[in-house]
């Protein structure tokens, strides 16, 4: 059954549903698009005017240039703003690299929390063109580490041969900023085509079944994310 379509009023519900959620952050969100719109429209309507055309014709071709790249600056300036208010809300909060990696678009698998201490240290699991990468965040460096390194023995296993990565989320050494986690697993290589992916994500369907239930960090799962990958997706 096919997913409906996003109708303009869902669509207007998402933008202010994003516009609220970012002003918490940044309360002059709203000030800062709408000067870039003015800018971006007498920008729009000065290089309008200079085509060919007189009278009524060069005013309505103005007007219309002039509000289409004053939306198109104001909504390109939205989207950056939403976003950095999305991962400093994120940020700290249980499990967030989870909602930051829901940003992966088609030909990539995200699986949150299929690893767990009793401390809330979690690893993430990615399937992609890198392979699998295994995202571990938590409060003690060292323990992120040791997780990250059962996981790996377990995931190398049931899928031997496959490329795998480590990287841990975070503001330490060596560690990768929640900001920048999605751009940084986006380059880890092209190691993996995509008809490979259906193999490996049978062969670890092997591995998830063998763990049971796990339990959950307390706390919501951040998904502030998802609403604006919808948004970038054009759902």
């Amino acid at each position: 059954m096919s997913t409906p379509a996003t109708t303009p009023s869902s669509r207007r519900g998402q933008i202010m549903q994003t516009y609220q959620m970012a002003k918490r952050s940044d309360p002059r969100i709203g000030l800062i698009v709408t000067g870039v719109f003015v800018l971006g429209a007498a920008l729009g309507f000065a290089l309008m005017w200079v085509l060919p055309g007189d009278g009524l014709l060069g005013w309505i071709i103005s007007v219309v240039g002039a509000l289409l790249i004053g939306a198109l600056c104001a909504l390109l300036v939205f989207g950056r703003r939403a976003q950095r208010a999305a991962y400093t809300q994120m940020e700290g909060q249980p499990a967030a690299g989870a909602g930051a990696l829901q940003m992966l678009r088609r030909g990539w698998k995200v699986d949150p929390v299929v690893g767990f201490t009793k401390q809330q240290d979690v690893v993430h699991r990615v399937v992609g063109p890198p392979g699998i990468v295994l995202v571990g965040e938590g409060s003690s460096p060292s323990r992120v580490k040791q997780l990250l390194a059962t996981e790996h023995k377990k995931h190398e296993r049931v899928a031997y041969g496959v490329p795998i990565h480590e990287v841990v989320c975070g503001r330490g050494e060596g560690e990768v900023p929640l900001p920048k986690l999605v751009k940084h697993v986006q380059k880890l290589g092209r190691n993996v085509k995509p008809a490979e992916m259906t193999d490996i994500l049978q062969r670890l369907k092997a591995l998830d079944a063998q763990r049971g239930k796990l339990p959950l960090p307390k706390g919501p799962m951040p998904t502030s994310m998802k609403g604006m990958r919808s948004q970038q997706r054009g759902r």
